[in-house]
């Protein structure tokens, strides 16, 4: 698989904080990495310097060997908002995009359909954003990403709004979309459960500064079910990473913060 980013000595301080420490992460093709750690850790930060909606203050992100300087439709993002935009239905909301490509209408029509069918929202296509619960509006929202064909989807806690029965099933929607479309994706969480279950790759970032604690990839087989959670190998691994961020976690109460 080639490499699809890298990130090389990223840094991100504000005034004289030092939100993230130098950090590198190589992302290839096809990669789910999900990334785990206590609050303030830099996770967001991270992600949303990849997006291009944040600069590092050092370091550089590279997105198929191209600097990262700004946001682009090759990246996808996904936030815990839903980010609708609420006098558009859910197929003008999954069209935006494709509207500002200016493709043909007809073309926009049938890219939308199929993606609001691999979410689950067929007959739901002339529904605003106020008439759908919160996990369709996030299906929705999910549809709109992918349809724009983009090289990453960027996920900052994308179901942490939503009810447990919820979230479940929308972490067995997203995996079995990510198995049929193979999107490089990442994936910020604070539910290591999801982290173990969605991901072929769990990163857990450190206290603040944040820099990167632990890599460790998935042994999991695909197709994943839910019922895989309770498995040894499942289990063994949940174990280390609730080891790993508590570790974390009491060391961000124990220091100090830094002066603002």
């Amino acid at each position: 698989m080639g490499q699809v980013l890298t990130i090389r000595g990223v840094e991100r301080r504000f005034d004289q904080t030092l939100a993230l420490q130098s950090t590198d992460l190589d992302v290839a093709e096809n990669d789910f990495i999900t990334i785990l750690g206590p609050s303030g850790c830099g996770k967001s930060t991270l992600l949303r310097i990849v997006a291009g909606l944040d600069h590092p203050t050092a370091g550089e992100v590279l997105l198929d060997g191209r600097r990262i300087d700004g946001p682009g439709a090759d990246r996808g993002m996904v936030f815990q908002s839903y980010t609708l935009f609420p006098w558009l239905t859910v197929r003008e909301n999954v069209c935006f995009g494709l509207v500002e490509r200016g493709l043909p209408r007809a073309q926009q029509l049938e890219i939308a359909e199929a993606f609001i069918a691999k979410v689950g929202l067929r007959g739901f296509e002339h529904h605003y954003p106020k008439q759908l619960s919160g996990g369709m509006q996030q299906r929705t929202a999910i549809a709109r990403a992918l349809a724009n064909g983009p090289r990453m989807l960027l996920m900052d806690e994308p179901f942490g709004a939503l009810d447990h029965q919820t979230r479940e099933l929308m972490q067995e929607l997203l995996l079995g979309i990510w198995e049929a479309e193979r999107k490089t994706v990442l994936f910020v969480t604070h539910d290591i459960d999801e982290a173990v279950f969605m991901a072929s790759r769990v990163v857990v970032m450190s206290a603040r500064p944040g820099r990167i604690k632990l890599d460790r990839k998935v042994e999991l087989p695909h197709p994943r079910h839910y019922a895989i959670k309770t498995s040894p190998a499942f289990t063994a691994l949940k174990s280390e990473l609730t080891e790993c961020v508590r570790a974390e976690v009491l060391a961000a109460a124990i220091v100090p913060a830094a002066a603002p």
